[in-house]
């Protein structure tokens, strides 16, 4: 209908039609161009209009960077372009994780109050301190039995009393994952090591190295475990040390590692100690000859204690007291392998570090308490310790 109605019209009508089309879309353009030639002539009204366009892209437009920022495959070698430094890493209970120079920190005497190590918010600690160099490789565990790998360099470093940046925006965990242990590589291809694995249930487990050569951006499983169990710590051996786990409420055991046969990636592992009660483990050491253990409390109460008096039993017992707790000493937060030239840095749940010279603590027996390393006001608490060997100074 509508096509036979415009064919029933006159051509004068359909001209007249088409002109007053055209005019109006002449008079809207010399609006259009009136209206742009203000906005040439006046600075202030250009950049406002600017302003509202960018805006408006913005909002309708913006969203998260998708793309990542890598170094490209085949090029320089960033590793070749950094110093290999001594450095400490500090990973916090949050998750935050930096790298400073390791001479930032000074030795202090014993029974001092320490540094910041970091500005941490109020329920923030320091949980993990590792000593390495820049071109060390970086092995991260997590509670859930995963495994990541990172270089040195690439944390980001950071000043004394910063905070550091989230590992989540370095890693990709899981919700609920949390890093409980991450230990430095060398870049040897030695087919020969192992890697040991504890779990806070007293499970162990030993799997050769190179089954964690090639781990992808998605991390891979450490260990197998059980649904009330996570895993705390990680050493790399060479399968023939003694093992000295260290429990929370003052237990040990030693053992030999050929008493636990290499396992697949994947598995579970073998029970290394049976606990009693809501016992669990805080350490786990390789022996060595002329070594001592030195156990630290949560008050900072500490000491050094002859290897010689932990003797070897059987992989799975309950094992012996080494440690007398009390009130004013706390639980064990942790325990080290350590000759008199090594150091140690100690930190507590403030954030505050203690560097301290082996040498100075003393030796104790077995079933004692030790002396004061660090002074610790009411609910602070010590949360971890590291060892600094004589080679890294």
């Amino acid at each position: 209908m509508q096509a036979q109605a415009i064919l029933d019209m006159r051509l004068q009508r359909l001209t007249g039609l088409e002109r007053e089309k055209i005019e109006d879309e002449y008079s809207e353009l010399m609006k259009k161009i009136e209206y742009l030639r203000s906005i040439l002539a006046d600075e202030q009204l250009l950049l406002n209009v600017i302003k509202e366009e960018i805006i408006a892209i913005r909002e309708k437009y913006a969203d998260d960077r998708r793309t990542e920022i890598r170094h490209a495959e085949g090029e320089i070698n960033m590793r070749d372009l950094i110093d290999d430094e001594e450095i400490a890493i500090t990973f916090t209970h949050f998750g935050y994780i930096k790298r400073v120079p390791l001479d930032t920190y000074k030795s202090q005497n014993r029974g001092g109050k320490g540094i910041s190590a970091m500005s941490t918010r109020e329920e923030d600690f320091v949980k993990h301190l590792v000593t390495t160099t820049t071109h060390s490789r970086l092995l991260f565990f997590t509670n859930k039995g995963r495994v990541f790998r990172m270089d040195a360099f690439e944390i980001p470093e950071g000043k004394r009393k910063a905070k550091g940046t989230a590992i989540v925006n370095l890693l990709q965990l899981a919700p609920n994952e949390k890093i409980t242990t991450l230990i430095p590589v060398d870049n040897s291809n030695n087919e020969e090591l192992y890697l040991l694995l504890a779990t806070k249930k007293g499970i162990v487990k030993k799997t050769k190295r190179e089954e964690f050569k090639n781990i992808n951006k998605s991390g891979l499983i450490a260990i197998g475990l059980r649904d009330d169990d996570e895993l705390i710590d990680v050493k790399i051996t060479n399968g023939e040390k003694d093992v000295l786990l260290v429990t929370e409420n003052g237990m040990s055991i030693r053992f030999n590692e050929t008493d636990i046969r290499p396992m697949g990636r994947t598995a579970m592992g073998v029970k290394g100690i049976t606990l009693s009660g809501d016992d669990r483990i805080v350490s786990m050491n390789l022996t060595d000859e002329g070594h001592e253990l030195l156990v630290v409390s949560e008050k900072g109460f500490g000491k050094r204690t002859d290897i010689n008096e932990y003797r070897v039993q059987s992989r799975a017992g309950k094992g012996i007291k080494t440690y007398n707790i009390f009130e004013k000493t706390g639980k064990i937060v942790g325990a080290e392998m350590v000759a008199e030239q090594d150091q140690i840095m100690i930190i507590n749940s403030d954030g505050i570090l203690i560097r301290l010279q082996i040498e100075g603590i003393s030796i104790y027996g077995r079933v004692t308490s030790g002396v004061k390393l660090m002074k610790t006001e009411d609910e602070v608490n010590v949360v971890s310790i590291a060892k600094i060997n004589i080679d890294e100074e």
